[in-house]
């Protein structure tokens, strides 16, 4: 028997081993190709994922944390992060992804899934040919749209906010550091959401500016602002001024979708007959 298995080839005698699990199956779920053309991953099932599907192939995004020190020696608990800085952070450096999903903040004020931001990972290359200056909606094969980060992470506006002459920064003081002593009466209409938790921030924004600022400047990745919708508010003035004239009146649909808090009735509608 012994001469026999020593005449087989090496790569039939390794084929037979390998015979004895279940290659099937174990392929079935290792086959990368497989899985990057799946559903999923696409339109329309891709808005109705949910973080458990996701994470059953991608847990490793809230496994993974940050290293002790980095290449050059320099040990993360002896410096902070730039999202450190402010004051509605608490704890030590964690990942991107933590940040989103689990720190302290995100689980008071946000709802945040992982279609939130992850809308697929179509390989096709995006970038249309010839190339148009129109914003088409390519996002040129990025694994998030640029302008769902720009959401929270853009500039602070204070040129089109009334009474206000320069950054929030600079002049918080002015308003003792209170965002609702404005927006109590205006704007009020916000934060409707599904990636958002609307009444736990109207908590946040009375305890502090610096909860509205967080995502309203103070975490700016850009040099750019988001356009936010301008949605109806009672006493909403019919006239929009002009930096307002192209903005939109409600939020994009998929954000909309399965909200927990029903938008605000739209301004100056018919009383019920």
């Amino acid at each position: 028997m012994s001469k026999l298995w020593l005449r087989i080839p090496q790569w039939a005698s390794l084929l037979m081993l390998l015979s004895a699990f279940p290659i099937t199956a174990l392929a079935a779920e290792l086959d990368y190709e497989k899985a990057h053309w799946d559903p999923i991953h696409f339109k329309p099932q891709i808005d109705n994922a949910t973080n458990e599907q996701c994470l059953s192939c991608h847990k490793e995004v809230l496994e993974n944390q940050p290293l002790p020190q980095s290449p050059a020696g320099v040990k993360t608990n002896d410096v902070l992060a730039w999202y450190q800085t402010l004051d509605t952070y608490e704890g030590a450096q964690d990942t991107l992804h933590r940040r989103h999903l689990l720190g302290p903040l995100a689980t008071r004020l946000m709802d945040m899934k992982c279609n939130t931001c992850h809308q697929g990972s179509n390989p096709r290359e995006q970038a249309p040919i010839p190339p148009i200056n129109a914003n088409a909606g390519f996002t040129l094969r990025k694994k998030v749209d640029p302008n769902v980060c720009l959401m929270c992470h853009g500039r602070f506006n204070h040129e089109v906010m009334t009474g206000l002459t320069d950054t929030w920064p600079k002049v918080r003081d002015m308003f003792a550091n209170n965002c609702l002593s404005c927006h109590v009466a205006f704007r009020t209409n916000r934060h409707k959401v599904n990636f958002l938790k609307p009444e736990a921030i109207e908590e946040a924004g009375k305890e502090s500016g610096d909860s509205c600022y967080g995502c309203h400047g103070g975490r700016q990745w850009y040099r750019i602002n988001f356009p936010y919708p301008r949605h109806p508010w009672p006493g909403m003035a019919p006239d929009k001024p002009g930096w307002a004239k192209n903005r939109l009146t409600e939020s994009e649909a998929r954000f909309l979708q399965y909200m927990k808090t029903p938008p605000q009735p739209a301004t100056n509608a018919a009383a019920p007959k």
